[in-house]
């Protein structure tokens, strides 16, 4: 088991470059908002894990993911969740990125297996076409999506600590 974080990048090229240092054959993205972290995104990523020998995070920011889930989110600052994801052992590294498609992660990164999790179905994955044209083979990651971070944010905005 790892002892430090996996690194964290904001531009592709210096993530590649890393990639290539370490010797990763099979690598593969999982991306997401993460916000906030929980059991279901660990799950995720150890499924995400399994299709490969290097898995990289894309990471949306915090404008990225307040376009994509409303306002009042982020509840947990890009930064941090990046730390989280970095402090996991499974992650070895997380690209934070401000689009909100990965299309052009996936061109410049050209990793093996792109994961995305539950909530998608192989044949709703946005990214999916792009994804084909490269050659990059899309799987669904996790569990049931028995985890949503909407709920979890709604649980606690209304104070209700149950599960």
């Amino acid at each position: 088991m790892r002892a430090v974080s996996a690194p964290v990048f904001d531009e592709v090229a210096p993530l590649c470059e890393h990639i290539a240092s370490v010797g990763a054959t099979r690598v593969v993205l999982a991306n997401g908002c993460f916000d906030p972290l929980h059991v279901g995104h660990v799950r995720y990523l150890e499924d995400a894990r399994n299709h490969g020998d290097f898995l990289v995070v894309a990471l949306n920011n915090d404008d990225s993911t307040r376009r994509l889930k409303g306002e009042g989110r982020p509840v947990v600052k890009a930064a941090d969740r990046a730390q989280l994801l970095g402090a996991l052992a499974v992650v070895d590294a997380v690209l934070v990125f401000g689009a909100d498609n990965v299309e052009a992660i996936l061109a410049a990164l050209r990793p093996a297996v792109h994961a995305k999790g539950t909530d998608y179905t192989p044949a709703t994955v946005p990214e999916r076409a792009a994804a084909e044209r490269l050659g990059i083979r899309t799987v669904i990651a996790g569990d049931a999506k028995a985890h949503a971070s909407r709920d979890i944010v709604a649980r606690v905005r209304r104070g209700d600590s149950s599960s």
